[in-house]
């Protein structure tokens, strides 16, 4: 089996476990505050169907640019509408990134009670780390869709917001750009390197 055919199997967890832990840390942060939307669509689960688009999924693997149902919300059930909206924002990358420190602690653990004696093993937990420190980076990109411009958008004052969401009608032709030139990959390593310097000074104790 060539080393892409193994990568794109072994990647299939990491990348679905990625768009349920997100979408899922959404819908439960914006029902806790509040807004029953996501619960009334059946969003408050951790059942894949609920969460993952195919297409999104098969985009993914393809092109290395993909996406997920995204929740919906109605910020009028927020108490503080502004407030609550970057809450549910950051929900999704936060739950990403903890995720992604549990798998890494799960690798560093079993490779030291020497149990990480599958080579299958070590990839789909790599992969895991990978995917969900990806997919907290991506969608913090201040974008609209993404949740970066979410939380953008509600810091700026009323009227750039609005201009600011308006750029949503080029996102995804600028998404496009971004992802088939280099300039994605100027933001992701610099910062993937960083969470990954960050989870490992934190694991240190136990390497």
């Amino acid at each position: 089996m060539s080393g892409y055919i193994l990568n794109l199997i072994a990647g299939i967890p990491g990348l679905i476990i990625a768009m349920v832990i997100h979408e899922y840390a959404h819908a439960r942060t914006a029902d806790a505050l509040g807004d029953f939307t996501p619960r009334m669509m059946g969003r408050i689960t951790l059942n894949p169907r609920a969460h993952v688009d195919p297409i999104g999924l098969i985009m993914l693997f393809l092109v290395r640019f993909g996406w997920a149902k995204p929740v919906m919300i109605n910020p009028n059930n927020f108490k503080n509408p502004r407030r609550d909206d970057i809450l549910v924002s950051l929900a999704g990358p936060a739950a990403n990134l903890v995720l992604a420190f549990l798998a890494l602690s799960l690798f560093v653990l079993l490779g030291r009670m020497g149990e990480m004696t599958s080579p299958g093993v070590y990839l789909v937990l790599k992969l895991i780390v990978v995917y969900n420190i990806n997919f907290a980076i991506f969608n913090m990109i201040p974008l609209p869709p993404l949740d970066g411009s979410h939380i953008l958008r509600q810091i700026l004052p009323p009227k750039y917001g609005y201009r600011f969401a308006a750029l949503e009608r080029y996102s995804f032709l600028i998404l496009i750009i971004l992802v088939m030139t280099p300039v994605l990959s100027l933001i992701f390593i610099p910062l993937q390197n960083l969470v990954w310097g960050i989870f490992l000074t934190i694991l240190s104790p136990l390497m």
